[in-house]
């Protein structure tokens, strides 16, 4: 089974459900508000100025709302309906941003530029079968002294949802539905792989970066899984016999 066409045709799918989903919010969106969360906008800080390249952009609400915040940005993604949409969201916006229709492999292999910044967030990794391929990619795509940054749901939750903690050979495949509220039910084919966060750490070694920091998290933004509870000022918690789940986990990384 050919992995990439499968997943592209989901997310072709997904997009067109989630450009219209109170999830996503398009015209607050458009209106000025920010698709951008404390725990990025703490860890990247003052990005004005600076080349960033984002790594599984959907349709483009994060990448904008950096170019918002004064990045020169570069949004990739493997569906061609998110990057249609994200195309006609930056010309609505006025907002100079390129946007590239690529699987991350893809990518790194055909690119020839050098970003200051590296960004990617929010269920990037499960996507993809080779971490070593991946960390390659952004260690390619940084300039000496740039940073990667990643933003990432924890994979602990995953594990006490029934799925594998540690990497295997074939992917998961199954049938589900997206996450947003407007979901009519429908569900396509996914296919997705685990990975540990030493996997994940190690792969970023391995292609030359440096760790600076790695942080969990116990609270996370959405509402994306089953049996979260909302916790004023913090986000969502998720409990498991009374004590807090990490919900994500953040990295920053940097090409000497």
């Amino acid at each position: 089974m050919d992995y990439l066409e499968i997943n592209k045709k989901t997310w072709d799918e997904r997009t067109k459900v989630h450009v219209d989903s109170k999830f996503y919010d398009v015209e607050s969106f458009i209106d000025g508000k920010s698709s951008l969360n404390n725990i990025e906008l703490l860890q990247l800080g003052n990005v004005t100025g600076k080349s960033m390249l984002h790594l599984q952009c959907h349709f483009g609400q994060d990448t904008l709302s950096w170019a918002r915040l004064g990045a020169k940005v570069t949004g990739v993604d493997l569906s061609s309906e998110a990057i249609e949409q994200a195309k006609k969201l930056s010309t609505t916006l006025e907002l100079d941003a390129e946007f590239i229709c690529q699987d991350v492999y893809q990518f790194g292999e055909q690119n020839d530029k050098e970003f200051d910044l590296v960004f990617t967030s929010y269920g990037v990794l499960c996507w993809l079968p080779d971490l070593t391929k991946w960390a390659q990619t952004i260690a390619s795509s940084l300039k000496t002294g740039g940073e990667f940054h990643l933003i990432e749901f924890h994979t602990f939750n995953d594990l006490l949802c029934g799925y594998s903690y540690f990497p295997k050979a074939q992917p998961d495949i199954e049938e589900d539905g997206t996450y947003t509220e407007n979901c009519d039910g429908s569900k396509s084919t996914i296919m997705t792989w685990p990975h540990t966060l030493s996997e994940v750490i190690s792969a970023l070694i391995s292609a030359g970066l440096s760790i600076e920091s790695f942080s969990e998290h116990a609270y996370s933004p959405y509402p994306c899984f089953d049996g979260l509870e909302w916790v004023e000022n913090k986000g969502y918690q998720l409990l498991f016999k009374e004590q807090q789940v990490p919900l994500l986990y953040s990295i920053k990384a940097i090409k000497k």
